[in-house]
């Protein structure tokens, strides 16, 4: 149950889902799922954010999947990260997604759940994520999970000429 009191289990096609950290052997999964929703294949990619945040065991790291009918179906990644932008200690959700054909199953809610629970362990209290504007899709669903816009505004600049 979560904290107002709605059951957030999730249900696949046919199963329960499961959320666990993800294992190397995932990452032809994910790297499946990522490639299926953005369209490229980033393989060193999602090697190297796997050493940084799915290998050793370091609870301000965390790399899920969720996972339903013996496959995976979803991962999120997120992290604490200290006095950026002096900010107190906070966890970050940096990636998230589910196979297209698992969504609207609660699969995201209980991975983000479930990462909440791992930052909460970690002593923080506030979550944080970025996205683009334009990208409706996961801006509703963290505004259904209660994110709302934050104190910081992202400002960016080109480096080329």
């Amino acid at each position: 149950m979560s904290a107002g009191g709605t059951d957030r289990r999730a249900r696949g096609k046919t199963g329960e889902v499961s959320v666990r950290k993800a294992r190397r052997t995932d990452l032809e999964r994910v790297i499946g799922i990522d490639a299926t929703v953005t369209g490229i294949e980033k393989d060193d990619y999602w090697h190297s954010v796997f050493h940084r945040y799915g290998a050793g065991n370091r609870p301000e790291r965390q790399f899920l999947v969720a996972e339903c009918d013996g496959q995976v179906v979803g991962f999120v990644i997120g992290e604490v990260r200290d006095w950026e932008f002096g900010a107190p200690p906070c966890g970050w959700v940096f990636a998230i997604d589910v196979q297209p054909e698992y969504r609207q199953r609660g699969v995201a809610s209980r991975m983000l759940d479930v990462l909440c629970e791992g930052l909460r362990t970690s002593g923080v209290r506030k979550l944080r994520t970025m996205l683009s504007r334009d990208n409706v899709l996961i801006l509703s669903f963290f505004r259904s999970q209660g994110m709302r816009t934050g104190p910081f505004i992202p400002l960016e600049m080109d480096l080329d000429d």
